[in-house]
């Protein structure tokens, strides 16, 4: 469903406006939240590059660097026991490593390796070109100056 929010100015007391401005960004953010959830599974279905939970630890490894399965298990807000599984499977998969954590010697540090990054650059790769097809099939040249400047807007509110 396509919902076209407007921003009305009007001459309500500060009070009536504030709540009208409120609501107007509880509307917009809950309709963000839908149309990019909607969007990103999309892309990855379309791309058949759907995430799992194997795809969501490389992601988080290439992101922060060596984590220990405690930190990746808080970060991805898992069970222990579940991010242990996951990360036995990356690992005789050869897309992690353990190595030794400098802090603790009783613990180790997982860390992607170049055929993780391998895979997770491909699957990032495959998405941006379905991403770019999407919009040369779908967008005028004044929607892609539109998406330009929406991307813009949406980088300032990470």
């Amino acid at each position: 469903m396509r919902r076209i929010f407007q921003l009305q100015e009007t001459k309500m007391p500060s009070k009536e406006a504030s709540a009208e401005n409120r609501f107007d960004a509880l509307a917009l953010a809950e309709s963000l939240r839908i149309t990019l959830g909607r969007f990103v599974r999309g892309v990855k279905t379309q791309a058949n590059t759907p995430t799992t939970p194997q795809s969501e630890t490389l992601s988080l490894l290439d992101q922060a660097g060596p984590l220990s399965v405690a930190e990746l298990a808080e970060r991805r807000n898992v069970r222990h026991q579940s991010m242990r599984l996951v990360a036995a499977q990356l690992e005789a998969e050869c897309l992690i490593s353990k190595l030794p954590n400098p802090a603790d010697g009783r613990s180790q540090l997982l860390s992607i390796t170049p055929k993780g990054q391998e895979k997770l650059s491909s699957s990032r790769e495959a998405r941006t070109c379905q991403i770019a097809d999407l919009i040369e099939e779908r967008l005028s040249e004044q929607d892609k100056r539109t998406l330009a400047a929406a991307i813009l807007v949406i980088e300032r509110l990470c």
